[in-house]
């Protein structure tokens, strides 16, 4: 993470003349302050290790001795995680040494959990999404959009939801973070229109910090509509299908005919939100004098027509989009994955189709492709590397009987009235996820979850979906997620502001998740059919 020391013109070690000749002033002798190993770096290192050992040692179980040290691994793992003592991607692989060290799982089985459907299924997402980035047409799209809302007279409430709901729509299709670093330039690009500084009006004020607050979290929101959207989602895909193999698959197609309504009334309530606390009457005539179509209208005039590779890289990320929707419809009507007996998975089309982006030429350059591997060098790997350590220890949870041991741990959900399952489950996820990443609280929670709906005899998909969405709504922080930082950067939004809007949104979520788990989910994901 750091750069220090990456400078390639930087000598290795400092040049050092013993006999004083011409060759700068002598270099004092290392400082004995740079031997400390009481840094807090170093003691947050050591705390992984040493809490996993004393876990292994002192920890008595109710289960076999693998089940005490899987939760010494769990330990070590979340003390990593959440102190960023090693990066995240480098403690995300501590599984494939950590397992077979201490007995939990052999190492080509743990290793299988790094490569699946699921991990090519991002793969393949992530490459588009590269293509997307490097041809601007996520920029495009954006100012099309919102020159679209921005009517005349100016309407703000109107143009926040053209802005919003680009954001989601980017979201739907590539990771939550990259799609708010993406439209964040161009959300802020609008805002340079407004007067600055402490002459600034006060709509104006409100407005900053309406479009800020309006692009990270709906950039969460979109997310929970596609499978691709945010890691979270693939990581309960993947749980689900290692933990209940016989079951049908949750499909692309099935996560969105779920995810999409939810994340469309939560969308709704944050723009309400949003408008009630920012957008008052009258803003309209306080900020026309400085947004105008003008503006957008130059900066679409700046990346001239579309071109060739544009035009392709669009048309194989509309293909991959109805591959996904129409590989399974539904029972009576199946789609075109029935034609490979069901062997082709949506890893298999993502990538298929970003194959193609090595093959098809730009058109810029005489043997240039759409895509080349240099341009790939931005995959973000520590999501792959966390996604497959999620697995990893979804299965070692599970075969080593921590699961069993652990679940008596939330044993009080059991007491819990069906209708109030959801609600339980999220409130829990919603609150850890505040204080360490989404994707590390559904890796660490779900397959305790999965453990109680056993327990329970309530289909697990009643937990499951639950904690995984819940651990989406890190509304409150900065650190909740890396979207809320890149908003609060900006300097147009304070920790107070999220608390005032994050809060009741969060509110929101939960109710209308509570809403929807016992209606459209029993419907779309059967969870009111039999218990597998």
């Amino acid at each position: 993470m750091n750069g220090d020391g990456d400078d390639p013109k930087t000598p290795l070690l400092p040049v050092r003349d013993d006999h004083g000749g011409g060759g700068g002033p002598p270099v004092p002798p290392p400082s004995s302050s740079g031997l400390n190993l009481f840094t807090p770096g170093n003691v947050f290192i050591a705390l992984g290790p040493l809490l996993c050992a004393a876990t292994c040692l002192c920890v008595r179980l109710d289960g076999p001795a693998s089940s005490r040290n899987m939760l010494g691994v769990l330990a070590w793992m979340f003390a990593w995680w959440l102190t960023e003592a090693v990066p995240m991607p480098v403690t995300s692989m501590a599984p494939l040494f950590l397992f077979p060290m201490l007995g939990i799982a052999a190492a080509d089985d743990v290793a299988r959990s790094y490569m699946d459907d699921v991990i090519a299924l991002v793969l393949g997402s992530f490459i588009l999404a590269l293509a997307v980035e490097h041809y601007n047409i996520h920029r495009r799209l954006a100012l099309n959009v919102t020159l679209l809302f921005c009517g005349e007279p100016l309407n703000p409430p109107l143009l926040l939801l053209g802005i919003c709901a680009t954001t989601a729509f980017v979201s739907m299709w590539m990771h939550n973070v990259a799609a708010a670093v993406m439209m964040m330039p161009v959300a802020t690009g609008i805002l340079q229109r407004l007067p600055e500084g402490p002459t600034q009006p006060e709509a104006a004020r409100k407005f900053c910090k309406a479009v800020v607050l309006g692009v990270i979290y709906s950039a969460a929101v979109g997310g929970m509509s596609t499978l691709t959207g945010t890691g979270v989602n693939l990581i309960l895909v993947g749980m689900w299908k290692s933990y209940f193999p016989e079951a049908d698959p949750i499909s692309f197609n099935t996560w969105f005919f779920f995810g999409f309504p939810l994340a469309l009334l939560i969308f709704v309530a944050l723009w309400g939100i949003l408008c009630l606390m920012y957008c008052s009457r009258g803003s309209g005539r306080a900020l026309s004098a400085y947004l105008d179509k003008a503006h957008l209208k130059r900066e679409l005039e700046l990346l001239g027509p579309m071109a060739f590779a544009e035009k392709m890289v669009l048309a194989v990320f509309s293909m991959l989009i109805v591959l996904w929707m129409t590989r399974s419809i539904t029972d009576d009507i199946p789609g075109w994955g029935a034609l490979f007996k069901g062997r082709a998975g949506d890893g298999t089309v993502s990538v298929m189709m970003a194959t193609l982006l090595f093959i098809i030429p730009n058109k810029k350059q005489k043997g240039e492709k759409l895509m080349d591997w240099n341009k790939c060098k931005k995959l973000p790997w520590n999501i792959i590397l966390l996604l497959g350590a999620g697995f990893a220890i979804a299965d070692g949870v599970r075969s080593s009987g921590l699961a069993d041991v652990l679940s008596e741990t939330l044993g009080f959900l059991e007491e819990v009235p069906y209708l109030a399952i959801a609600p339980a489950v999220c409130i829990i996820s919603g609150t850890i996820t505040e204080f360490t990443s989404n994707n590390a609280t559904t890796t660490l929670l779900v397959p305790l979850l999965i453990q109680i709906a056993k327990t329970m005899g309530v289909h697990p998909l009643l937990l499951m979906v639950p904690g995984a969405i819940g651990a989406q709504f890190a509304f409150l922080l900065p650190t909740g997620t890396p979207s809320n930082i890149v908003g609060f950067t900006t300097g147009h939004i304070e920790i107070t502001d999220m608390i005032k809007v994050g809060l009741p949104l969060k509110i929101a979520g939960i109710a209308i998740l509570s809403l929807l788990m016992p209606t459209l989910g029993a419907y779309v994901l059967g969870t009111n059919g039999k218990v597998p």
